[in-house]
């Protein structure tokens, strides 16, 4: 009898692994010992949550590559891109509240899609170095939009630079515009705790239009390609063309996920800001159980709640017992971490 449980705990462990299960503890053991070095914990569960309704639609982009088998999707910062052109052309147009948000949503589908397109056609040229490939696409649109950010005509004083009057600004603040329109939809009120209802809610509209999308013929055929596509090509299946339609999925949920991040945080940030905004999302995914071609709805939400947990909870509590900031060292640790985890256990699944 208890060497069956022994058996099954193991393979519990071997299963979900070692570092998931440290990672789940730490959360646990940092909400715990928050109340005894004096630390709000409704405030902190207001924080987690808000970061997870700020962040969760671009963990969400992930899905779609992960499953068709073309890897990590390193290359978030081309849905990035295509969300950041929506929102400042938005801005560009003077239209603000739900109206601006929506705007910057419809004018990001034409460049999500596109980009989307001309990402996913490079990726079926090489296939088996996707992740290695995407992570330099992802670089290289970010710096060469760096320079576009510059020469772009935009004319609204709100967004460029103040003593040339051309050239947008690096931070481009969304007062007056859409900031927080999301969180502040319908958000009750109980002392300092404020639930965020609206960015929850849009994320639940996302990850169910995932959830549908996955359960069609399309993405079912999707799936296929990525668990066996000699098995799908026999079947009738276009490896290439499944492939391309997961990447520009991807690419449109990245674009969507920036806009939600923007409002949340009140910030358009340009240029370099993008760079290395696809390692917390794989992160997250990974965190959450996710393996590299395998991922879903609920590893999304999982990985994204203990991600976020340790970025809000950490300032708070490690730094009252230590006395100096950890946060983004522990950021870094955990978003690597758990990047070369996932490579390892697939080059040993590969062997």
């Amino acid at each position: 009898m208890t060497k069956g449980i022994n058996e099954k705990i193991s393979a519990f462990i071997s299963d979900f692994g070692w570092p998931r299960l440290i990672i789940f503890f730490f959360v646990a053991a940092l909400f715990i010992a928050a109340p005894v070095v004096g630390v709000s914990v409704s405030n902190s569960l207001k924080d987690v949550i808000v970061r997870f309704g700020q962040n969760g639609v671009m963990v969400l982009a992930m899905v779609p590559m992960m499953q068709a088998g073309a890897g990590l999707n390193f290359g978030l910062p081309v849905g990035i891109i295509a969300g950041l052109l929506g929102s400042t052309i938005s801005m560009q147009l003077h239209l603000t509240g739900i109206l601006g948000f929506g705007a910057a949503l419809v004018f990001s589908l034409p460049f999500a899609i596109v980009l989307g397109l001309l990402y996913g056609m490079l990726l079926n040229k090489v296939k088996g170095e996707e992740m290695t490939i995407a992570m330099y696409v992802g670089f290289s649109i970010v710096t060469f939009m760096a320079i576009m950010w510059l020469i772009i005509p935009f004319t609204n004083p709100t967004m460029v630079w103040g003593y040339t009057g051309q050239g947008l600004r690096t931070t481009i603040t969304l007062d007056g515009y859409w900031s927080h329109v999301l969180n502040n939809f319908l958000a009750p009120k109980a002392g300092n705790f404020e639930f965020p209802t609206g960015s929850i809610l849009f994320f639940a509209v996302m990850a169910f239009i995932m959830w549908i999308f996955m359960r069609s013929k399309t993405g079912t055929a999707l799936t296929a390609v990525g668990s066996n596509p000699d098995f799908a090509r026999a079947g009738g299946v276009s490896s290439n063309r499944m492939r391309i339609i997961s990447v520009v999925v991807s690419t449109i949920y990245g674009a969507v996920g920036i806009l939600v991040y923007q409002q949340s945080f009140g910030f358009i940030q340009l240029y370099n800001a993008p760079l290395y905004m696809a390692f917390p999302a794989v992160a997250a995914v990974l965190l959450g159980g996710a393996s590299v071609n395998k991922a879903g709805i609920v590893n999304v939400v999982v990985g994204t709640f203990l991600f976020q947990s340790i970025l809000a909870m950490t300032p708070s509590v490690v730094n009252s017992v230590l006395k100096t900031d950890m946060s983004e060292v522990i950021r870094i640790l955990i978003s690597n971490g758990m990047i070369i985890y996932a490579l390892t256990r697939r080059t040993k699944a590969a062997k």
